[in-house]
């Protein structure tokens, strides 16, 4: 199905191209606008300076109900905000963000997967599985009674060679929830939610086919960290097709449920090139994203300035590549997409942040070939953007910022070789950023829309 004809029916208020329909006049040159509505940047000072910081926020997601933000931060934190009601009243913008509840794991965490079937209302169903070294994975209360409140269970998962514990850097808790994924280093690990403890996964599935082989699978197979792994929308029958990515810059689509062979599996080195003539880059894959319709798929990569575009059920071929995306950090910077206008060519929208602040937005994705440029964009932040999340109903997006940086050549003049009181170097070869925010925005109301609001009014 084109991904147009599956949102015939969705409420154009809550669709975020819709609200931005009026920049693309073409006598109308300005893009549109984002308001700032609630931010955790308010209660720090907007003097901090590199180093000052004891951590930055790496990444965000909405919980499945759209109430809640999980947000993971450098120093081994969970935290989960719960957004007021009355969010979108223009009285008392920005609201200040707060987290409700918080984990402070000893051990730094990998991957963190928020229950599917996550409702505000049930406390039963506020959940979370975390990835941690040299632990089993964890499946943790969100709104635990204190930071350091113990895991609610855990699922082992070692190398039988040595006993040791395997840390998966990617975990997938998918619809309807009782099952979830992890990757590791050349293998795939499929486990059932009820069954806890020592009794591991309940099918592994090798992405090469021998680790014995000199060649580590010969050249066949998906070599290397599983580093991404993302579902489409189950079918019918409850089935879906899992997209895997590796640091190593290879693909594989599997069918979990059916069988534990891969369905399709390919190299993206080159690709860029050899079908755009474009060179952008990359350095390994941090995250793949299914179109809301599940025919396409996007490729996120750090270190690359673009993200490729396949149509996995139509040509099996890569459609296009989205271009003008500034991200030459090692660090993870994930993006999102959201259903088009509804229109024939609506295609769907992909929402991705820079290393240098900027949030870019790619419209009709999917409805044209080759290089595509970003539709718009806007200045979010001061530092690397982490995430970049749509609300499920696309009335608000959320942003996180921060990152590693190096100091600048007047603090290194001042406090190279001075020691602190404990004797070590004042200095650190790096530092944080002096910004680092978790920000929640909602496109800006139009003129238009405003002067009709106002002859409402009584």
């Amino acid at each position: 199905m084109h991904p147009a004809a599956e949102n015939n029916d969705a409420n154009p208020a809550q669709q975020p191209s819709d609200l931005a329909n009026s920049a693309k006049d073409p006598t109308d040159l300005s893009a549109p606008s984002m308001d700032l509505v609630a931010s955790t940047g308010l209660a720090a000072k907007d003097s901090d300076a590199p180093g000052n910081r004891e951590s930055f926020f790496r990444r965000v997601q909405w919980t499945p109900d759209g109430t809640t933000l999980i947000a993971s931060t450098s120093d081994n934190r969970l935290s989960a905000y719960v957004l007021p009601p009355d969010l979108l009243d223009p009285n008392g913008r920005p609201r200040t963000l707060t987290p409700q509840g918080q984990l402070h794991l000893p051990e730094p965490f990998y991957s963190a997967a928020v229950s599917p079937y996550f409702s505000l209302a049930d406390p039963q169903t506020q959940l979370a599985l975390l990835s941690c070294k040299d632990h089993p994975i964890q499946l943790y209360h969100v709104f635990a009674d204190s930071r350091s409140s113990p895991p609610l269970c855990s699922y082992k998962l070692i190398r039988r060679e040595t006993e040791e514990y395997i840390c998966p850097e990617s975990l997938l808790w998918s619809w309807p929830g009782t099952h979830f994924l992890a990757g590791s280093t050349n293998r795939l690990d499929h486990f059932d939610v009820s069954r806890t403890g020592s009794d591991g996964p309940i099918l592994t599935i090798p992405t090469i086919p021998s680790k014995r082989h000199l060649l580590k699978g010969g050249g066949v197979g998906m070599k290397g960290m599983v580093s991404a792994l993302s579902s489409q929308y189950p079918d019918e029958s409850g089935a879906s097709i899992v997209a895997a990515g590796t640091w190593s810059r290879w693909m594989g689509l599997y069918d979990v449920t059916r069988t534990n062979k891969a369905v399709a599996n390919w190299s993206i080195q080159g690709v860029d090139k050899s079908h755009f003539g474009r060179d952008i880059g990359g350095n390994g894959i941090v995250q793949t994203i299914w179109s809301p319709c599940g025919r396409y798929l996007a490729i996120n990569e750090r270190q690359a300035n673009g993200i490729l575009v396949y149509d996995v059920r139509g040509t099996g071929q890569p459609l296009s590549v989205l271009v003008g995306r500034t991200t030459n950090t090692q660090q993870k910077l994930t993006c999102d997409v959201f259903p088009g206008t509804g229109e024939s060519s609506g295609g769907f929208e992909l929402w991705a942040g820079t290393e240098t602040g900027q949030v870019l937005v790619y419209e009709a994705v999917s409805c044209t070939e080759g290089v595509h440029d970003k539709s718009w964009d806007w200045t979010a932040h001061q530092s690397p953007v982490g995430s970049s999340g749509v609300h499920p109903t696309g009335s608000v997006i959320a942003t996180c910022s921060g990152g590693w940086t190096s100091h600048g050549d007047e603090e290194l003049n001042n406090g190279l070789g001075v020691a602190g009181k404990d004797g070590q170097p004042r200095l650190a070869s790096t530092c944080i950023t002096s910004e680092s925010s978790l920000k929640v925005w909602t496109l800006a109301q139009s003129q238009t829309d405003q002067s009709a609001d106002d002859s409402k009014a009584p």
